[in-house]
């Protein structure tokens, strides 16, 4: 509590004597203010979402089980090999032992590179998904954002034609990559994607590609 001192006149030739006036400080605004502070962080807290990346990875290998391992099919197989200074590869197919490897192709994370070639291969599900969204911003249809993910969770696990991508990074290339090459699965909608580990004729693949 806040004090006052406030010299008093006393009788002529005698001393003056302080006094003392007690106050109150009104806390009242104070408390205001911090009921205002925590309403406004439980509602930021409340609408701000984390942002998270979705990543297939594979199973663990398991032996037992190698007759029940779905196969996918080659023709649908779509291989991107990232290595160092930024360079994209792609293949479609399998490296299969005693014959000839695949065409492997260079290309990049421009709208002409790496992004057309998926959007070509995904056409099909691709166009599906935007007019469903269309019709949803023209107002033909009314649902909720989780009607609106489930539908399309619905076609993306139906679809039989896009193209199953598999991600294979080397030791020299960059983490960025890696996360722009996702960017990539989002914005095309790819439905069958996973990171999996590069291997060695792989890796000869890129070592003797035109620079």
């Amino acid at each position: 509590m806040a004090e006052i001192i406030q010299e008093e006149k006393g009788k002529k030739g005698g001393k003056r004597r302080p006094k003392k006036h007690g106050t109150r400080i009104d806390m009242t605004p104070m408390v205001d203010l911090m009921c205002l502070l925590i309403t406004f962080f439980m509602l930021t807290t409340a609408f701000s979402k984390a942002k998270v990346m979705v990543i297939t990875m594979p199973d663990k290998e398991d032996h037992n089980t190698d007759k029940n391992t779905p196969q996918i099919s080659a023709f649908r197989t779509l291989n991107i090999l990232l290595a160092g200074d930024n360079k994209v590869y792609y293949y479609i197919g399998m490296i299969k032992p005693k014959e000839a490897p695949p065409a492997l192709v260079k290309t990049d994370f421009s709208k002409d590179g790496i992004r057309k070639v998926l959007l070509d291969k995904n056409r099909d599900l691709f166009t599906k998904i935007a007019e469903y969204r269309d019709k949803r911003v023209t107002g033909k249809i009314v649902v909720s954002d989780t009607t609106l993910e489930n539908e399309i969770k619905r076609m993306k696990r139906d679809d039989k034609k896009g193209p199953i991508v598999l991600i294979k990074a080397d030791e020299k290339a960059k983490y960025k990559d890696i996360v722009n090459i996702i960017d990539e699965m989002a914005i095309c909608n790819i439905a069958s994607y996973a990171i999996v580990d590069i291997s060695q004729p792989e890796k000869d693949l890129v070592k003797n590609a035109p620079k």
